[in-house]
Order: structure tokens, then sequence, then C-alpha cells
């Protein structure tokens, strides 16, 4: 009887185990039958540079894993066509919604200009230009300095800061290899009322940028700088005018009473006052 319990009991197990493992095998097979493991989606049939728009032929369809998915993904290639990029894209890289730009917003660098900005070009030099290596995407300040009205005094003033270059010349992209190249003209991207400041400072002297790095977004405190100052003039605290607004006055240096010079010739050495 002992014995024929035993064999009953192994059976019995048996039985349970064959079924769990019948079960199990069956639901992994629903699920890898029902998942795929790629999904078809719209990538870059060629390099493709910023501000082209996109047509049948520029892109296509391809294979890519489920597991890698990339948010913002396109699958209906029709959807793209004549949207324009708002950045370069490489053969085979994935066409996502968030690089394109809106349908009928233009190509070239208008698509590039986000919602609320503007895009306005200053004429640029050796100096304006930072020696040449100013490039799109780099970061800047705006310094203007002019001869206020009814003043003997220039006055130099940061009127922007942290401004984004959007091109420098024709080029939407900066060299691969970091190559300067002296342009005429930069464009910036500013605001509607900075794009005021940067028209009114073009017409009252002389603009210059000053290259900061693109990850330093900190503003400055800064004050105008008037010439005296430069010849040794200290400033003092602003006080207020009649008119209620503040009015800087500077200090002057007081000049020494006599210059010395001294004169070597030879052996001869002298000393003279003036």
């Amino acid at each position: 009887m002992e014995l024929r319990r035993v064999i009953f009991a192994l059976f019995v197990a048996l039985l349970l185990s064959v079924g769990a493992t019948y079960f199990l095998y069956s639901r992994i097979r629903r699920m890898n039958t029902g998942t795929p493991s790629t999904t078809r989606i719209v990538v870059a049939s060629r390099a493709l540079s910023a501000g082209t728009p996109l047509t049948s032929d520029a892109v296509v369809l391809a294979e890519w894993p489920v597991s890698a998915s990339i948010q913002g993904a396109i699958t209906k290639p029709e959807t793209v066509i004549g949207r324009s990029l708002i950045y370069p894209v490489s053969a085979n890289q994935p066409i996502v919604d968030s690089g394109l730009a809106a349908a009928g917003s233009g190509i070239g660098l208008s698509v590039k200009i986000p919602d609320g900005m503007r895009a306005i070009s200053v004429r640029s030099n050796d100096v304006v230009g930072v020696a040449g290596f100013l490039y799109p995407g780099s970061h800047v300040d705006v310094v203007l300095t002019y001869r206020p009205e009814n003043s003997p005094n220039p006055v130099t003033t940061t009127i922007l800061q942290d401004v984004t270059v959007l091109t420098a010349g024709q080029t939407l992209e900066p060299d691969p290899k970091g190559k300067a190249e002296n342009v005429s003209v930069v464009t910036l991207l500013l605001s509607p009322e900075d794009s005021q400041k940067m028209v009114m400072a073009a017409q009252q002297g002389t603009v210059q940028f000053v290259l900061r790095n693109g990850a330093d977004q900190k503003k400055a405190d800064t004050h105008p700088l008037l010439l005296s100052e430069m010849s040794g003039g200290k400033p003092v605290q602003s006080t207020p005018s009649s008119s209620g607004r503040a009015v800087r006055t500077v200090k002057l240096a007081k000049l020494p009473d006599f210059y010395t010079v001294e004169t070597i010739a030879g052996e001869k050495h002298s000393v003279d006052k003036f």
C-alpha cells in the first residue's frame, strides 16, 4: 500500500509539472507572437542640412527596435512632406516631430526662429566679429560706444547680454572643424523689444560683440563706462536730480603740477621738469 501511494504521488507531481510547463510555454509564445520586436519609423535617406524642406525622396521607412523607442518618432512619411528641418540630420537618422518646423512656416533661416522671436542682421568686421570666431549657435553680449547729446564724454555700455547668433554670413551651421571665417554680416536672435534696441544702437554709435561661454547664462551687473573713468576718474554714487532721475557724476583725478623728462645721450644724463 505504501509503495502504491508513493507511485501515485509521483505521477500526480509529474502531471502538475508538465501542465505548468505547457502553460508557461504557451503564454510566452503568445506574448512573442503578439508584440513585434521592431517597428517602422521615418528616417532620412541622406544627410540633410537645417532649413531643408523634406521631399518624398528625402525620407524612407526603416525598421527600428521597439526596445529603443524614440520620443516623437514619425511612422507616416506623408505627414512630414513639405515641412522643413530645424536641425541638420545624417543619413538613416530618425526624423522626430520636435526637429521639424510647423507646416507653412517657410524654409531656410525662418524655420530656426521660435515663435515670438525675431532675426536681425548686423554688419560685422574683424573686430565686431571677434576675429572670425563667431559661429551659428555662439552666444555674445552686445556693447555700444556712443557720445551722448551735449556731452564731450564718450560712453560705452552693454545693451544686450547672452544673445544667440543665428548665422554668420550665409552659414546656418558652424564649421565642423571650428575654422575661423570673417563675414560681413551676422544675424542675431532677439525679442521684438531687443530688436528695437539693436537698431537704435547701430544708428547711435559703434557696436561690438563680446564672445561668451555658451553655458554661461548669467547676466552681469554692468554700468556705463565714461572716458574720464579710463583716464583716472573715479565714479561716485548716483544722486537724484530735480527730475527724479539718477545722475552719475565723475570725480576726475588730479593732474600732476609738472612732468619729468629724463634724457640720456651717450654718457650724458639729464633730468628736466616742465
